[in-house]
């Protein structure tokens, strides 16, 4: 019998569902934890009594019997953690986003190159049954021209959700608000969906937290292939609202709440095409916006990981596909801050 892969978390907020998923995985078994809190790791224990509790990470990196590591830390410590990890001869997987700017994430892909070791990025709403349809659809040109698209990111979090934190909502380890920390997987469809951008103009606003940096953004996208796209992003949708993927071509529509397809239009199609869609793309869009502890979808991002690691094959996303949503997620702030368009090379 072949030997399983040997996991390990470091960070039980998000972390615990990495935690959760290696140990469900068949090709793993889940090493050990890490986290600065007793009560966390106390709590990982009474689920996982076999696993191997440290509130060092260093220490916990010596251990032999480790081959990937999760970061899911703060934001702004992911780089740093990551290349500790690579450098101790572990894989690794990285929480969104990579990090907060894209010299730190750069110094997780130069420790990959440099180390050899796998590095992947957890962007699962990639996975959410409808982007495959949806990426092969417009891939063949079923729509026409992608010339507009609307992204929207509807959700809400209350003040405790900040304080409780402690680093969310902040320029330093947050490295922004709702497009950062929530949004960035939506910024992440959106160019995987419609190309590389050529330029952003924004706004941004703290209306309903007391937060350092934002809770509400608006962006006009400019793409290098013509088209334009519209993006915003707030935690102040009471209570709840929706993540929106909207595409408008030329020969047809689609309308999305994040896994529900909630509009498939296209010139020629035969007449039950909409309503067979519709049907057979019908998830749990509304979760992430009402509760993050709702959040779904990191099974498939650990499964890759281990498999790729098992396989010996590069993981779904890598930090070069990764930073390209931090790239965009910072032009946002910079328009912002400079009133400004933003200009990518």
């Amino acid at each position: 019998m072949a030997k399983k892969i040997g996991y390990a978390v470091v960070g039980l907020g998000v972390g615990r569902s990495h935690a959760k998923a290696a140990h469900n995985s068949e090709n793993a078994d889940l090493i050990a934890v890490c986290d600065l809190l007793p009560e966390k790791l106390e709590q990982a224990k009474e689920l996982y009594p076999d696993v191997l509790t440290y509130t060092d990470f260093t220490t916990m990196l010596k251990n032999p019997d480790i081959d990937i590591v999760s970061i899911a830390v703060p934001s702004g410590d992911h780089a740093k953690l990551a290349v500790e990890a690579l450098e101790a001869g572990k894989n690794i997987l990285v929480e969104k986003p990579i990090d907060i700017t894209v010299e730190a994430a750069m110094k997780i892909e130069e420790a990959r190159v440099r180390t050899g070791k796998i590095a992947g990025v957890v962007h699962q709403n990639r996975n959410n049954a409808n982007m495959k349809p949806i990426r092969e659809a417009i891939g063949k040109g079923e729509f026409g021209n992608i010339y507009y698209g609307d992204f929207e990111v509807k959700w809400h979090r209350s003040q405790k959700y900040y304080d409780d934190g402690g680093w969310r909502g902040t320029w330093k380890m947050d490295g922004g608000g709702s497009l950062m920390n929530q949004a960035v997987h939506t910024v992440d469809i959106m160019q995987w969906l419609m190309g590389d951008i050529e330029s952003i103009t924004s706004l941004i606003g703290i209306y309903a937290h007391r937060i350092d940096t934002e809770d509400f953004t608006a962006s006009l996208i400019k793409f290098k292939s013509g088209s334009a796209a519209t993006f915003v992003s707030t935690t102040n949708a009471f209570p709840g609202l929706n993540t929106g993927v909207k595409l408008y071509g030329t020969k047809g529509s689609i309308e999305c709440d994040g896994d529900t397809i909630l509009l498939w239009k296209r010139e020629g199609a035969p007449e039950d095409e909409e309503e067979t869609m519709k049907a057979n793309y019908s998830g749990n869009s509304a979760a992430a916006a009402l509760d993050p502890t709702l959040c779904t979808g990191h099974t498939s991002m650990v499964e890759d990981i281990i498999s790729a690691v098992k396989d010996g094959r590069e993981p779904q996303i890598m930090p070069l596909e990764a930073v390209k949503s931090v790239r965009i997620v910072n032009a946002v702030y910079e328009s912002a801050k400079t009133g400004k368009t933003v200009y990518f090379d």
